[in-house]
């Protein structure tokens, strides 16, 4: 049986059909029954697109990522992979739409559209017009981080605050008196992202406490930008000994400037920071990090979402993950002053 033959027996067109499958245009309710009533009466093999018609649903997840013209880190792409796997064993499929910039169509079409059951935002600002625009559709949405206000949002998010803060903590305590900060790039500071501006909240008050000199630089997420980090580091502030870095794109240039510079790590210079576990483990030596779980954060993202769908009054929920900072092998004694 296929759609013509639906359409024939509901006495409705193709396309008609279709529109009440995939949800891409409204569909009376009477006509919408009518179309499930032929499709039960034939005995059609049920399907994705028979229960979406049957539930009133699209069985379809929107996952709103930052621009195509931005590639994605790797944390971003195990957030990505993860939704589309847990949404999966849900047999729920994954719309995937860029915002920001000339795609704010795509989003608008999403949030409108009646394309997807709800929505997953990820890369939160602490002002995010998205997260206005959706409380106002009334779509279920769950935010992979969260704005400054987060009544009545559900989320799951990082504690960028506790964990640059416990990095600090430890570095203070290997003697280190002269600390950097290796944020995301100035754009997404100045733009507000919210990870970037928790971790510097959370390393201003540390260094604060333990009275040591702090110093924070912003870092474009590749690389190059990492290794040029080191050696503007190294000209202007030769005092610094340690850095905490909550840029995972940039450890590889990181790790190639303080090679570049002649400095053991961590016989010279010592780094920690906040990164997915094989970022961390690819560092040379292993890095001190707390370790994302990517993983964790995505499927219970669709948890949380799956459970809005189902129980529209159900009360917001949320989720702050701070995992242990994992002691590796990138943080030592700070060095003695030369003589």
């Amino acid at each position: 049986m296929d759609i013509g033959e639906i359409a024939r027996r509901a006495g409705v067109s193709r396309s008609t059909v279709s529109y009440a499958l995939t949800g891409n245009r409204p569909v009376s309710e009477a006509t919408r029954r009518r179309i499930q009533t032929v499709i039960d009466e034939l005995g059609f093999r049920p399907n994705a697109a028979a229960r979406a018609l049957k539930e009133g649903r699209t069985r379809t997840l929107g996952l709103v990522i930052p621009a195509a013209g931005r590639r994605l880190t790797d944390m971003q792409l195990g957030f990505v992979a993860t939704v589309v796997e847990a949404a999966a064993g849900a047999d729920f499929d994954v719309l995937l739409s860029p915002s920001g910039g000339d795609h704010d169509r795509s989003f608008e079409r999403i949030v409108t559209g009646r394309r997807v059951d709800g929505v997953i935002l990820m890369e939160i600002r602490l002002e995010d017009d998205r997260v206005s625009r959706l409380r106002r559709s009334g779509l279920p949405f769950v935010a992979i981080g969260r704005t400054r206000d987060t009544a009545g949002m559900w989320w799951v998010d990082i504690d960028y605050t506790a964990l640059v803060s416990r990095c600090v903590h430890h570095l203070a305590d290997l003697g280190h008196r002269h600390i950097a900060l290796v944020n995301r790039s100035a754009e997404l500071i100045a733009a507000g992202y919210g990870p970037g501006h928790r971790a510097l909240a959370g390393f201003s008050e540390a260094v604060a406490e333990r009275g040591v000199a702090g110093l924070d630089v912003c870092c474009g997420d590749d690389a190059p930008a990492g290794e040029a980090c080191v050696e503007r580091l190294r000209a202007e502030h030769p005092e610094v000994t340690a850095l905490v870095s909550v840029n995972e794109a940039a450890l590889p240039g990181i790790q190639r400037g303080l090679e570049r510079a002649g400095l053991g790590i961590p016989r010279d210079f010592s780094v920690a920071g906040v990164a997915a576990r094989h970022w961390a483990e690819d560092f040379r030596p292993p890095l001190t990090a707390a370790d994302v779980p990517t993983h964790d954060m995505g499927a219970r993202a669709v948890e949380l979402l799956l459970e809005q769908v189902s129980t529209p009054t159900a009360y917001p929920r949320h989720l702050l993950h701070t995992p242990p900072i994992s002691l590796r092998s990138s943080t030592g004694p700070a060095p003695r002053p030369a003589t």
